[in-house]
């Protein structure tokens, strides 16, 4: 509500340094954060084409949707893409990810997502990371669903490139993406020839060091991220992380004293809750039932 700040005056300086600093306390890590005025899908393209080359090999952990998407992008930008096929409910065995990884040892990059949100299945990414860490390959993480929804250390686990969203647990609208990338990904990027233009990290990461952004930044955005991020270091981070867990377990028991079954077969994720439609219900009709009839929103399935 308060004037506009113009993105390149001196006044909206202290604003990204705020910002900058916050999200490295929010990712636990010490690598530039780079925040991108785009949904969270801008980032994980630019996760694609700022590391990578035409023809490069990559493992996808595909269990869902989103992890439909990582293929989707990487063929688009010509990457070949291996596919580990998790049947959806269930999470990846990190045992088949490093036998995919001594299988072709020219793979390039590992992309995951934290939590699937098609599914609301969490994928183990601690252990994922370790298995990818031993590797050449960067590990590319998805986590616009599970950004403060659950504890994800990018550093001490070794996440090289790690996306998250505005409109997520970090409780702004939709519009911001963020990106951090570890120093294992940047020296992939010295290499990566691909065309970049719009999403192009290395770019991103000059400006931010003036405390800028390449382009225009989504100015009234970036103050509300430092308004939320004072929120949550004002809970602390195990508090935070606490509360969702708590918050999905309670959500998980009403579900199940409501006789539906979860979607997850394993790993349910605390940042969502998947709920099969019982036999011969259509599962649109419910939500937009909800919402017309009762006024709750919920969200169709994928």
């Amino acid at each position: 509500a308060m004037p506009i700040i113009h993105h390149r005056a001196p006044d909206f300086l202290p604003v990204l340094e705020a910002a900058k600093k916050g999200l490295q306390w929010l990712y636990q890590t010490k690598n530039d954060v780079l925040i991108l005025c785009s949904t969270g899908t801008g980032g994980m393209v630019g996760a694609v084409n700022n590391f990578l080359n035409p023809g490069d090999d990559v493992i996808v952990v595909n269990g869902g949707k989103f992890g439909e998407r990582w293929t989707k992008i990487c063929q688009a930008y010509g990457v070949k893409v291996e596919e580990l096929k998790v049947e959806w409910g269930y999470a990846v065995k990190p045992e088949a990810v490093e036998a995919a990884l001594k299988k072709n040892p020219k793979i390039k990059a590992v992309f995951i997502q934290a939590n699937e949100t098609s599914t609301g299945v969490y994928h183990d990414i601690k252990a994922v990371a370790s298995v990818v860490g031993k590797t050449d390959a960067i590990f590319v993480v998805d986590a616009i669903s599970a950004l403060v929804a659950h504890d994800i250390r990018a550093d001490e686990w070794g996440i090289d490139v790690m996306i998250g969203g505005s409109q997520k647990g970090v409780m702004l609208p939709p519009g911001l993406a963020f990106v951090s990338v570890s120093d294992k990904a940047w020296k992939m990027n010295e290499s990566s020839k691909m065309p970049k233009f719009y999403f192009n990290f290395k770019k991103e990461r000059e400006n931010l060091a003036k405390n800028q952004t390449n382009f225009t930044s989504a100015v009234t955005l970036i103050i509300g991220l430092n308004e939320c991020i004072k929120m949550l270091q004002a809970e602390g981070l195990d508090k935070v992380f606490a509360r969702h867990e708590r918050l999905a377990k309670a959500t998980r028991a009403a579900v199940k004293a409501l006789d539906l079954k979860l979607f997850p077969k394993e790993n349910p994720s605390n940042a969502l809750t998947a709920i099969e439609a019982p036999a011969g219900v259509d599962g649109q009709a419910i939500y937009k039932d909800l919402r017309v009839k009762y006024g709750i929103t919920g969200a169709g399935g994928q």
